[in-house]
């Protein structure tokens, strides 16, 4: 595994950025810079991860891309093409975002995600994203999601089936799938499934934690590894297993300290497997 979080840290270089990731034993990185960034600048993040060795894991694009606003959506598939890209010059495992959805917040849960004219928009979306990149040294991924496609493993095999495109893979995060009592009861048969099902084509993977509420009705709340109860030393080692390179990335924290402090956890689980 090669253990990274989302944020860049507070830095003032490139070099900085580099030599601070790999001081937390990280060996992978999310990508700070974005595409319409000078190239200049693209290079010196670029050559610094490669000087520390430090993999390119992701490079990030969360917009909505079936934004209801015709001119909104135009420009947010055009900028997924222009991030695929970056991804593509960087030599990343992929480039990442969620499907989209139906409603005016970027990733909010409505019943239209699961219309067939979202499903139908989605494969097209896609589809026109790999097409106008023509990448060959990364993928276009989807993060799964609680609230739109996909939900689960089942689900991702189809959306990979119906795309048909060789540059389309998987992004896994295990917590977002994790949204039902027989999920969460059953965590090891949801690792196990991701595994048997989409295992090769896993190409970066987050990781947190979930934690069931005593409150009613059914109250899931992500956390910050180690406060849920999700197995996450089985998790780490399933996808170790299909790729000793796998990226595991550490999200959602709200400041370094946080970062600091919750990589060391996920080491310190890897390190007890």
């Amino acid at each position: 595994m090669r253990f990274g979080t989302s944020s860049p840290l507070m830095h003032e270089s490139a070099r900085e950025w580099a030599e601070r990731q790999v001081g937390l034993g990280c060996k992978t990185v999310v990508f700070p810079v974005q595409s319409d960034s000078p190239i200049g600048k693209i290079d010196s993040y670029k050559n610094a991860a490669a000087e520390f060795g430090l993999s390119i894991a992701e490079v990030g694009i969360w917009r909505n891309a079936l934004s209801q606003d015709p001119s909104e959506r135009k420009a947010n598939i055009d900028y997924c093409v222009e991030q695929l890209r970056l991804a593509d010059y960087l030599g990343a495992r992929c480039a990442v975002n969620v499907a989209g959805a139906f409603g005016p917040r970027w990733d909010g849960h409505y019943k239209a995600n699961f219309s067939k004219e979202a499903r139908e928009e989605t494969v097209k979306m896609v589809r026109e994203i790999i097409d106008r990149a023509d990448v060959k040294n990364t993928y276009f991924t989807l993060e799964p999601m609680p609230w739109m496609i996909p939900t689960g493993p089942k689900d991702y095999v189809r959306l990979l089936e119906e795309v048909d495109r060789d540059r389309f893979a998987v992004h896994m995060d295990i917590i977002n799938i994790t949204n039902s009592a027989e999920r969460y009861f059953n965590p090891h048969d949801l690792v196990d499934e991701c595994v048997e099902l989409l295992g090769p084509k896993i190409r970066s993977c987050h990781i947190k934690d979930v934690h069931l509420k005593e409150e009613y009705t059914f109250q899931l709340e992500e956390c910050a590894p180690g406060l849920g109860e999700f197995p996450l030393g089985y998790y780490m080692k399933k996808m170790s297993e299909l790729d000793s390179d796998m990226p595991m990335i550490v999200e959602h924290l709200e400041t370094d300290e946080e970062y600091i402090h919750y990589i060391k956890v996920v080491q310190n689980i890897a390190a007890n497997l």
